[in-house]
């Protein structure tokens, strides 16, 4: 391996674990999904009631708990201890849901063992050369991997306060450029359902995307910032004055209010496997 490679690689596992550093935080500001992914997720994979889903890094257990009040039984694995202390203790009336704490990569998971392995905005931190075709493995004749992402988009009603901040940001991250958060074409394929294709492992891969905004006050959006992985790894006096301008700015320009645009992007692929 390259010591590129090297470096990129201690530093998307670096990264990784800033999330379990203030797992209450994470719980507390970190937006949900919307119902109708699931309801999607489930007329996709033609998964049947009371089956058994592998989640892989569950976090507090944001989409897990709604799984469990749908019925189904829910096996997830999350890396960090503190988060998924916080998982356990949300999903403690669920028989069926276990919580484990470890990485997905190393543990032990029978072959064909699950009707749908599901990600929400985690799949990405799993070493590539495993993630695909480990879930391919664990997943029982004809079973659905199905992975979300929310994405920041613009909208409207944000009002231009993403661009404004791209001067602090610079700042704190020299050599940062806001390109804009344009709503991507539907008539392209995302690099996410072009990965999925390219593992072999998969058919073909059926996308869906949720679109929706939600507002946040100064103190509810620096707390989302706060779980960023990247803003964490800030040295603690620029990421201080990074959150001071941004606040400065809402309270200054936004009334203490700014909406944020979420693009929910579902993809959902059978195993190949029969």
């Amino acid at each position: 391996m390259a010591q590129d490679d090297i470096d990129t690689e201690a530093r998307r596992r670096q990264l990784r674990a800033t999330f379990d550093e203030d797992a209450l935080l994470y719980d507390q500001a970190r937006p949900g999904y919307p119902p109708a992914m699931l309801d999607d997720i489930v007329a996709l994979s033609g998964m049947p009631p009371g089956g058994h889903i592998l989640e892989i890094g569950p976090g507090t257990g944001q989409v897990t708990l709604p799984w469990a009040r749908r019925g189904y039984r829910v096996t997830a694995i999350e890396l960090g201890a503190s988060m998924a202390a916080v998982a356990r203790q949300k999903l403690a009336g669920f028989a069926g849901v276990e919580i484990v704490t470890g990485t997905f990569e190393s543990w032990p998971l029978a072959p064909g063992t699950f009707d749908l392995v599901f990600s929400a905005t985690a799949f990405h931190w799993i070493e590539p050369a495993v993630r695909y075709r480990k879930s391919a493995e664990v997943l029982a004749p004809g079973g659905t991997l199905a992975l979300c992402w929310n994405k920041h988009v613009d909208v409207p009603d944000s009002g231009g306060f993403f661009e404004a901040t791209e001067p602090f940001y610079q700042e704190a991250f020299p050599g940062h450029v806001y390109h804009g958060a344009r709503m991507p074409p539907e008539d392209q394929p995302a690099p996410e359902q072009i990965e999925i294709e390219e593992s072999g492992l998969f058919g073909p891969v059926a996308a869906r995307r949720y679109i929706w905004q939600q507002a946040y006050d100064v103190e509810s959006y620096i707390a989302l910032l706060s779980t960023y992985s990247d803003h964490r790894s800030l040295p603690p006096d620029r990421r201080a004055r990074l959150f001071e301008q941004i606040a400065g700015l809402m309270r200054a320009d936004y009334g203490g209010r700014i909406v944020k645009g979420y693009l929910t992007a579902l993809f959902c692929a059978r195993s190949l496997s029969v």
